[in-house]
């Protein structure tokens, strides 16, 4: 027994924009979101060029509280999912929370927030790390807060 899979709803959080609709021009325009990295010091690495996310305020899509806690990949994720979620105009609710599960592929997680910590923690000891380290490093915090922020109780 097959089952289908439908495509009901698009987000995109990419280095040419922040929307379907961007992110659509600049592969027609070929315009190209690689460029010189600008979010770390790259002089010590042998690349010097990437893909960045650039003018993403996650404090404007999230509020100050929320944008703390999230990592920048999660936040990217949820972000996307979100928009998807609206465009497709799904209605998660009680009825069909269940139903409704999240699968996002990642190779790893906040590793900026684990950087970020590694120099807290070198600079004013353990007590001042996050508690928020490890749920927003991990790589499936994506897909839970995700799950969260949208009420789908389905597989994650």
């Amino acid at each position: 027994m097959s089952k289908r899979i439908v495509i009901t709803g698009m987000g995109a959080i990419t280095p040419v924009g922040q929307t379907v609709d961007a992110l659509w021009e600049a592969v027609r325009d070929g315009r190209s979101g690689i460029g010189p990295i600008t979010l770390f010091d790259a002089s010590d690495l042998d690349t010097r060029i990437a893909g960045e996310v650039k003018g993403w305020d996650p404090v404007a899509r999230f509020g100050v509280k929320s944008a703390r806690r999230l990592d920048r990949f999660m936040q990217f994720a949820v972000a996307a999912a979100e928009d998807a979620v609206a465009q497709s105009g799904l209605r998660v609710g009680p009825e069909n929370s269940d139903r409704v599960g999240v699968i996002i592929g990642s190779g790893i997680g906040g590793m900026g927030t684990l950087v970020e910590q590694m120099d807290v923690l070198r600079e004013k000891g353990p007590r001042r790390v996050s508690p928020f380290l490890v749920p927003m490093m991990l790589a499936d915090s994506a897909a839970g807060q995700v799950a969260i922020n949208i009420g789908a109780r389905g597989p994650n």
